[in-house]
């Protein structure tokens, strides 16, 4: 894999020179800061309507990874079967109702429409450690053809928004592996599936993406938290666990509040007043300690994503900026 390449500090410097006539040299102009949630499994509606609500208020956009068993009502469970399991099993469950998997495409679709990216999270989130390329190519093939047909399934086809099998086809350009758990055959199968992203590594801090057969694998970072400042990954589920053991503590959900918002802000902190690397936070669709860790997200959210020089945005929103970042700049005048 080689890096994505950043703007060069020569380039910087010719982007910011003054013009020919004009002797002084302005100061350096940095990039946005980027910053790019994301949210696992997105399950709950009540979640959909609430992450949405955040992101209108504050000039945000997410990456939904989406478990398409979430579509699927429970009595409907054994149409579908992941590689090597039996019909009808999923780590995840299913939609209790059909009401519940008809609301759930309706926020999906909202999602869309509004600008964020819903990106892929397999079907029944299973480990893939010993998948073969074959096996992800068959549970990206059925989460194409469950989202693709779900309206059909649960009799709603006269509610599906027009665009939806476009939608479907084309907009789902990224991937994250349940349990960041991946195998040497993803990569192939994710280009086979058409994907341009991937968000399953783990990288000791911020880090730009990795380009690997034209993929981009984008990871979520390792920050410092807590009072002995130990690295975590910046992910709700592992600051769950160092927290409370992955138990419920609502008497000390305020605490853990506070050290994880305190670890989201000095890591922001960090690159904007540094190297300006992209920041990626990632949720669950559940509200672990009493909201603890959606609480400090939305905290950091409201305090820096409206700011002139930071762009809260999705994935696929940071590769073309990325990408912009990285053309050459001339000099003005020239």
């Amino acid at each position: 894999m080689r890096p994505f390449s950043a703007l060069t500090i020569p380039a910087l410097l010719l982007a910011a020179l003054a013009t020919v006539s004009t002797p002084a040299v302005a100061e350096v102009q940095k990039p946005k800061q980027l910053v790019m949630i994301s949210f696992d499994g997105a399950g709950p509606n009540p979640l959909w309507e609430k992450s949405r609500d955040i992101a209108r208020r504050n000039k945000a956009h997410f990456s939904y990874f989406l478990s398409c068993t979430l579509v699927i009502p429970r009595a409907d469970a054994k149409t579908y079967q992941g590689p090597h399991q039996k019909p009808g099993r999923s780590n995840i469950g299913f939609a209790q109702t059909a009401e519940e998997a008809r609301e759930r495409l309706s926020q999906i679709w909202q999602a869309h429409v509004e600008g964020h990216d819903i990106s892929s999270h397999t079907c029944g989130h299973f480990d893939g450690k010993d998948w073969t390329a074959a096996d992800w190519t068959a549970e990206f093939r059925t989460f194409r053809e469950v989202l693709g047909n779900a309206w059909t399934r649960l009799g709603a086809t006269d509610q599906q928004p027009e665009g939806w099998k476009t939608f479907v086809e084309n907009d789902i350009r990224g991937f994250r592996a349940p349990y960041f758990s991946a195998s040497p055959g993803l990569v192939e199968a994710e280009k086979t599936a058409g994907l341009s992203y991937d968000a399953s590594l783990v990288t000791k801090g911020p880090a730009l993406p990795q380009e690997e057969r034209g993929l981009l694998r984008f990871g979520l970072p390792l920050i410092p938290e807590g009072p002995a400042q130990k690295p975590i990954i910046a992910m709700d589920y592992n600051l769950y666990v160092r927290h409370s053991k992955a138990v419920e503590d609502p008497a000390r959900a305020g605490e853990y509040e506070e050290r994880a918002y305190a670890a989201f802000k000095a890591a922001f902190e960090k690159q904007y007043e540094g190297e300006r690397i992209p920041l990626q936070i990632g949720l669950h669709f559940v509200e672990m300690n009493s909201g603890a860790y959606w609480r400090a997200m939305e905290r950091l959210v409201s305090e820096v994503c409206t700011r002139e020089d930071v762009a809260c945005v999705s994935y696929s929103q940071a590769i073309g900026m990325l990408k912009e970042r990285d053309k050459p700049r001339q000099p003005p005048g020239l």
